[in-house]
This record gives C-alpha cells, sequence and structure tokens, in this order.
C-alpha cells in the first residue's frame, strides 16, 4: 500500500496501453470502506431521530413536533404526543447565543402558528419600533444577469491557441520593462534624495536645533531604505534578464504547447463540460454533506442544560468523534473528485498525443479516460487525494488556531503560526502538482501512484528549467486571461445596467458578478492548464524516447515537431 518498498519499475516504453490492470486496489477497498462509514453516519442520524428533529423541529423537552414521543427519563413534559403540533413556535426567537450558535428560547410545538400578519404600512412601523431598528421598505425588483462569462471562457481556451505567440512575448517584454523601469526610478529616488537630504543636513547642523536633527535622522533612515530597495531591485532585475535571456528558447516551448493546447480542445470538445460536471459532483456532495452535518447537530443523547433548563440533544462518548470523521470525509472525497477530473482530462489527453493519425481518434475519447477510470485507476486517485488531505487537514487546524488567537499578544505564536501555515501551503501545491503528473503517467503505462509518481518525477526533474519556464509564464497567461474574462463582464454589466434607471446602486451586484465570472474562468482555464501540464509530460516522454528515426518516430504535433527541430539546429550551431 505504500510507496516505501515498492519494486514495480517502469522497464518498457512509454505508450499508453490497450491491455491495462488494477492500480492501488488496496487503496480503493479502504477508500470504500470509508464512504461506508460516512453512509453509515447518514443512516446513524436518521434511524436516531437525528433527522426527523432537523426536519419537524422538537420542543425545549426533547419532543419532537409531529409524531407521538417516548419519556425521557428525568425530563418532564417528554413523551407527549404531537401527532396535531406540527410546528415549532420560539417564544423570544431573537434571543440567540453568539458563542454556542444557538437560539436560547423556550419552543414549543404548537398546532398553528400565529395568525397575526403585517399587512399595512403602519403595522411594518409599530413592528420596527417594537422589535428592530431597521426594516426593509420595499421589495426591489430582480437584478439582471450576465451570463457572458460563461462563453467567454470557452472562447478564451480555444482562441488563445492563435494568440498566444504574440502575448506570451507581449507579456515578457512588460515583465522586462516594468523591472527595468520600477529600478530606474528607485535609483532617481535615492539621488534625488540624497541632494536633498545633503541640503537638510547642513540646515541641520547650523540650526542645531531638536526638530532639525530630528528630520535629519528622518532623512537619513529613508535615504537608506531607498539604497536597499534601489539595490535589491537592480540585483532582481539583473537576475531577471539573465533568466530571460538563457530560458527564450524554452518560452517557444510554452508557446507551442499553448498551441496545441487549443488543438485539443477542438478534437476534444467535450473538456469544455468537465468544469460543469465536477462542479455538479461537488455541488451534490456538499449539499449532501452539510445535511447530515446539520441531523449530527440535532443527534445524540438528550441531556439537560444546566442554565436554562431546557432539553439538548449531544453527541457523547466515541460518539462525538463522528463530527470529525464526517469532516475529514469532506476534504478527502472533494480531493477525489478533483483528482477524478484531473485524471479524466490527463488521460483524454495521453490518448490524443499518442495517437499518431488524429482521424481515428476514439469516438469519444472523454468518456473512454472515465470508464478507464472507473474500471482500473480508482484506487490511485483515492491514494494521491488521501496524501493531499494529510496535508490540508494540519493546515486548516493550524489557520483555525491562528484564526483564534488574534487580538491576543502572543505575535512570536502567530508568526510561528503563520510559517508553518505557508510552508503547508506550498507543500500542498507542490504535490497537488506531482500528483497531476502522476496522474498522467498512470494513464499512460497502467502502473500504481507511487511508480508514477516515481517516473514523472524523474522526467520533470530532468527537464527543470523548461518546468520552471512554463508555469511562470504560463501561469501568468491565464491568470491575465481570468483578468479579461472579469473586466470584460464588468463592462457588459455597466453597459446592462446603464439602461436600468431603477438601480442607484450599481457596485455590489457588479462585484457579485465579477467575483462569480472569475470563479467560472478559474474553473474553465484550470482544465486548460491541466492540459498543457500532461502534454509537457508527454512531450517530454517523447523526445527521451524517441529520436525520429524509423521505428522511433515522434509523435509530437507538428508545431512541437518545429520547435524541437529549431533547437537541435541552434544546439549544433
Amino acid at each position: 500500500m505504500g510507496c516505501c518498498g515498492s519494486a514495480e519499475r517502469t522497464k518498457r516504453e512509454w505508450r499508453p496501453l490497450e491491455d491495462r490492470s488494477c492500480t492501488d486496489l488496496p487503496w480503493f477497498l479502504l477508500f470504500t470502506v470509508f464512504c461506508v462509514g460516512m453512509g453509515s453516519i447518514c443512516g446513524f442520524t436518521i434511524v436516531t431521530g437525528g433527522a426527523a428533529r432537523l426536519v419537524f423541529g422538537y420542543d425545549s423537552y426533547g419532543n419532537t413536533c409531529g409524531q407521538r414521543n417516548e419519556q425521557i427519563e428525568g425530563v418532564r413534559l417528554s413523551g407527549l404526543d404531537h401527532t396535531d403540533r406540527k410546528f415549532v413556535f420560539f417564544l423570544d426567537p431573537c434571543n440567540i447565543d453568539i458563542v454556542q450558535r444557538k437560539i436560547r428560547s423556550m419552543a414549543l410545538c404548537v398546532s398553528l402558528c400565529p395568525p397575526e400578519e403585517l399587512q399595512t404600512y403602519q403595522d411594518l412601523k409599530r413592528f420596527a419600533m417594537l422589535n428592530g431598528e431597521v426594516i426593509a421598505l420595499y421589495v426591489r425588483p430582480a437584478l439582471p444577469a450576465t451570463p457572458h462569462y460563461h462563453f467567454l471562457s470557452m472562447i478564451l481556451m480555444v482562441i488563445i491557441r492563435y494568440i498566444s505567440a504574440v502575448l506570451v512575448w507581449i507579456l515578457t517584454s512588460l515583465v522586462v520593462l516594468g523591472s527595468l523601469a520600477g529600478t530606474s526610478v528607485l535609483w532617481w529616488l535615492y539621488i534625488d534624495h540624497r541632494l536633498y537630504g545633503n541640503d537638510t543636513v547642513t540646515k541641520g547642523m547650523k540650526e542645531a536645533k531638536d526638530e532639525a536633527k530630528e528630520e535629519v535622522a528622518v532623512s537619513r533612515d529613508s535615504g537608506q531604505a531607498l539604497l536597499v530597495y534601489a539595490v535589491a531591485a537592480t540585483v532582481f532585475t539583473i537576475i531577471l534578464l539573465l533568466l530571460m535571456l538563457f530560458m527564450r528558447k524554452r518560452v517557444a516551448l510554452t508557446i507551442a504547447l499553448f498551441h496545441v493546447a487549443g488543438k485539443v480542445f477542438i478534437h476534444l470538445p467535450l473538456l469544455t463540460l468537465q468544469p460543469f460536471v465536477t462542479f455538479l459532483a461537488l455541488l451534490l456532495f456538499w449539499i449532501y454533506w452539510i445535511l447530515v452535518l446539520l441531523f449530527l447537530g440535532t443527534t445524540g443523547n438528550p441531556v439537560q442544560n444546566e442554565e436554562t433548563g431546557l432539553t439538548e440533544f449531544r453527541l457523547t462518548g466515541p460518539l462525538q468523534y463522528l463530527t470529525w470523521y464526517h469532516a475529514v470525509g469532506l476534504i478527502w472525497i472533494t480531493e477525489f473528485i478533483l483528482a477524478c477530473q484531473q485524471m479524466t482530462v490527463a488521460g483524454a489527453v495521453v490518448t490524443y498525443y499518442f495517437t499518431r493519425d488524429k482521424n481515428r481518434l476514439p469516438v469519444t475519447p472523454i468518456l473512454s479516460s472515465v470508464l478507464r477510470l472507473v474500471r482500473y485507476h480508482l484506487g490511485t486517485v483515492a491514494k494521491g487525494s488521501f496524501i493531499i488531505t494529510l496535508v490540508k487537514i494540519p493546515r486548516l487546524i493550524l489557520m483555525y488556531i491562528h484564526n483564534q488567537l488574534k487580538g491576543k499578544e502572543n505575535a512570536c505564536a502567530r508568526c510561528l503560526l503563520k510559517t508553518c501555515i505557508c510552508c503547508l501551503w506550498c507543500l500542498e501545491k507542490c504535490l497537488n502538482y506531482l500528483n497531476q503528473n502522476a496522474y498522467a503517467a498512470t494513464a499512460i503505462n497502467s502502473t500504481s501512484f507511487c511508480t508514477s509518481a516515481r517516473d514523472a518525477f524523474v522526467i520533470l526533474v530532468e527537464n527543470a528549467l523548461r518546468v520552471a519556464t512554463i508555469n511562470a509564464v504560463g501561469d501568468f497567461v491565464l491568470f491575465l486571461g481570468k483578468i479579461l474574462i472579469v473586466t470584460t463582464t464588468a463592462f457588459a454589466g455597466v453597459l446592462l445596467l446603464n439602461y436600468q434607471r431603477d438601480y442607484a446602486e450599481w457596485l455590489l451586484p457588479l462585484i457579485i458578478v465579477c467575483l462569480f465570472s472569475f470563479l467560472v474562468a478559474h474553473c474553465f482555464l484550470s482544465i486548460f492548464e491541466i492540459v498543457v501540464d500532461v502534454l509537457f509530460l508527454c512531450f517530454a516522454i517523447d523526445t527521451k524516447y524517441n529520436d525520429g528515426t524509423p521505428g522511433k518516430e515522434f509523435f509530437m504535433d507538428k508545431a512541437l515537431m518545429v520547435r524541437r527541430q529549431r533547437a537541435d539546429l541552434t544546439h549544433f550551431i
């Protein structure tokens, strides 16, 4: 089950297998048992009445409304027949305990809710005077939606194939020019401050006053700070220029990969639906998880609160760990669903890359990849997602502790926690990237997670500079693509809201639309990023095991082939 001691090695050439075998079967069985445990928690809450108490409500004596109840030992007025009393009425619904997150009011089961209604403005005014400070005077019409960001994300994934070369070089030039300009400005500020500072020092020495001395000290500190910033910016700019000069050929590889990724979406149009499927799966699971969590909140043994005298239901003994089990399930299953998306996309891209004649691709490579995943590789996905879970849980715990320490005099502890959180976050990102490449290696060779991760890691280390260039340039280009979608959506929203004269406030709905458009763009372009990473791994494998001679022909696209030939020619010269 573990990575250590694994004797499996990839000795064959890297080619997609037709005859596959199940990988990491023990981890699939472990994940299945874990999911059965998650389902058992749901069944436990339903059997013990937690679900019924949440749906129908219960009074302050432990009686569930709308049904016959059993007597609770030591609790008066329990065991009542509330068959005809189907509604819960709180005598003081505004009495809320913020710390414990519960209503402290007495609750009763009633057959009818109070019939009084607020029908006139005077009723509303009287209610506001007695019960609150602010109340809405009218209901505003629904705000118009701007659905453009769904299509903008898909369009951008296609057209980026044609604009990648221009876009990448423009961004590279802007970064270099920005660094040079920033460094020049810092040196200009330092020289100007130095000249002004000398005059201030001379004037201060002549006046010899306390205020003048203080001004001299401040001026000297500012000058030293500007000098440090200018030197640091100069070093950064020199390193950046050297990197750009050294990796300019590898930037061309990034452009070629973007170009081929655009072709992948043309040949595999169902890839654009993958974010919708993943989001739907996550949404359904999250709804289920929240419902079971609410059921757990009303499940357990009846306990009488000593302060209020009200009856509450709490999980005691070993049952109190069900909530922690349920919380771990949220993280693991969420990561499992995201890993299934990565494996599905990787399998489809691998099939595309290693098919020489693109006209002979399977009818639905995406569905074929899904079937291979379900039949052979669920254990690998379960293992990879579990590793991410092991890193994410400590980070979330440390974030909770750090949040609890806010406002307290323990700066050293908070600084240490921030450092640990940052390190765990970096480790999680690295593992995510390695897992993604391990899934691609599994899609090619049908090997276990550890073997695939080791083989993919070796390939990535051999192409470390290429990996750094693709991640730096590619991520920046995709980030600018997200910004482009958000700004376009905001512009369209302003145009639409301009014709809605009834709306006085545009900012809040516009911000909500822009945030949602950024989320949608992130979901779509993350698929594009996965495609680029898998294409690079396939390209690195192709160039390692093939040389273009008969019997070892390249599988790569023409765009990558041209880039490869230019690189060989430059190296020869």
